[in-house]
């Protein structure tokens, strides 16, 4: 009781056919084709190495309010 031989596939091909209609099979194959196709082109993307973030740019460059003797250089007030 193995699974199926290529016979039993080939009359299941055939009578799927006959119950959808050539044309209807056909297009049922084709979207299959096209989500294996970018399943695979997923899987290919995931394993590409993550790109590095881009560095984070200061907004504006902060100037200190005392000088080294500590005498106050700006008024914030």
């Amino acid at each position: 009781m193995g699974g199926f031989s290529p016979i039993h596939l080939l009359v299941l091909a055939i009578v799927a056919i006959l119950l959808l209609g050539g044309g209807r099979f056909s297009s049922l194959m084709g979207d299959v084709a096209k989500g294996v196709k970018n399943f695979k082109k997923g899987m290919v993307e995931e394993d590409e190495p993550a790109k590095p973030a881009g560095r984070i740019e200061s907004a504006k460059v902060v100037e200190p309010a005392h000088d080294r003797d500590g005498t106050r250089v700006r008024d914030d007030r």
